[in-house]
């Protein structure tokens, strides 16, 4: 047969396929480009201590409960500058075309230290506490006209009240309370190693998503959707990297894609298959993990907060389930089965897949290929399938059962759950 085009393979009513559009070298170049411009030296800081130069006794800006723009000033300090001056001088020390401080309508409230004294104790301080373990941050809080020293625990915050003494910073200039330590936040487009499911691929001129990983016939690989390569169906031996085409993010090379043909139950002049899928074989020295899926903080979020273990593979299919994706581009979406069974031709070409099912949940260009499954009472999953196609109002999705991937005339058996797990 005649293979189908990637550019060509679209979803369902119209040209999800879910994939982005090769616009993404050019987009990426530009970014680059204008990432190179120059970039300010100065701090925010460092301009509200200008202002604090032009404006005696300035001890902070921000927009108060009602969005109103609040200044304070020490008490005591006496200055003849009027709120336009004031506001004046806060717009060009921070290139801030903002009507009202042109015409003087801010909010001024008392102060006990200016800026300037912050910083000075600011600066002097941070390099000594960030010394002490259990050290989050610190900051001049603008707001409370003080500064701001996070710490994770009673230990720490001892030892910093310690180290203000030291330092004859007044105790009442500093408030010192606990925070969560701040951690680094994983995306599904970042680097991810080993690699899970629902992360982001990336092979020739396009974007994806990293389906499941699995073993076939002994080769460890992983499963995307079939229109996520050079050429939907069929083998050319496509590459891909993770997150992005690079020289350390290789990831593996397409081994297993089958033709979509005219085989029994298929329309009159279509061709067809049970799943839009292919087998990736990892390259040699990527780790990967097998049976674990990424778990985004929430619904709709793309942050990495953890995993979901694949412990079975769904053997039926119900109307009303609630089923899960996790994809490049709507991250973790949620939402029922509306339709079990359905042979759904793609628009723009003359496949038809046989036998998919719809799920009424979020979905967008790139989720092509996401892995689909049920979260079980403890926490764990169960694999559904993969997740091709939507609508153009992106409200719901279609997928390829996992039985249907798994068929002989597919991809065959596949090992998919954690170890030891089924």
């Amino acid at each position: 047969m005649t293979r189908t085009p990637r550019r060509y393979v679209l979803v369902v009513s119209v040209l999800l396929g879910l994939v982005l559009a090769s616009g993404f070298g050019a987009w990426s170049a530009t970014l680059t480009s204008q990432g190179a411009a120059h970039l300010p030296e100065e701090t925010l800081d460092d301009q509200l201590a200008r202002i604090a130069e032009q404006v005696p006794g300035f001890g902070g800006l921000f927009l108060d409960e009602d969005g109103r723009i609040a200044v304070s000033l020490v008490q005591g300090e006496v200055t003849t500058l009027s709120k336009r001056e004031i506001g004046t001088a806060i717009a060009r020390a921070l290139a801030w075309d903002e009507p009202r401080l042109r015409t003087g309508a801010i909010r001024l409230l008392p102060a006990r230290y200016s800026f300037l004294q912050l910083k000075e104790w600011h600066d002097r301080l941070s390099p000594q506490v960030f010394e002490i373990e259990g050290v989050t941050l610190t900051d001049i809080d603008e707001a409370r006209n003080q500064l701001r020293i996070g710490v994770e625990d009673e230990e720490a915050g001892q030892r910093v009240l310690a180290a203000l003494a030291a330092a004859g910073i007044p105790r009442e200039a500093v408030v010192v309370e606990r925070v969560e330590p701040i951690l680094p936040m994983t995306t599904l487009r970042d680097k991810v190693r080993p690699l899970i499911g629902g992360l982001q691929i990336n092979f020739p001129g396009y974007l994806c998503t990293y389906g499941f990983n699995a073993v076939r016939s002994g080769i460890a690989g992983f499963v995307t959707a079939s229109h996520c390569t050079d050429v939907q169906g069929g083998v050319e031996n496509t590459p891909y990297w993770q997150p992005l085409e690079a020289t350390d993010t290789f990831i593996g090379t397409e081994i297993a894609d089958p033709l979509y043909t005219r085989r029994l139950n298929c329309p009159r002049g279509r061709v067809c298959r049970y799943s839009d899928s292919a087998f990736v074989q990892l390259a040699l020295g990527v780790s990967a993990s097998l049976g674990y899926l990424a778990r985004t903080e929430s619904l709709g979020s793309l942050v990495i907060a953890g995993s979901f273990r694949i412990t079975a593979e769904a053997t039926r299919r119900i109307t009303g389930e609630t089923l899960n994706k996790v994809g490049r581009t709507t991250g973790w979406s949620q939402g029922p089965i509306t339709q079990t069974c359905v042979n759904v031709g793609v628009t723009g070409t003359r496949i038809v897949l046989l036998c998919q099912d719809f799920v009424q949940a979020t979905v967008a260009a790139g989720d092509s290929g996401s892995p689909v499954f049920r979260i079980g009472t403890n926490g764990d999953v169960t694999l559904y399938g993969l997740l091709w196609g939507g609508n153009s109002s992106g409200t719901s999705f279609v997928y390829s059962p996992i039985g249907n991937i798994q068929r002989s005339d597919e991809l065959g058996s596949l090992r998919t759950c954690a170890t030891g797990s089924c």
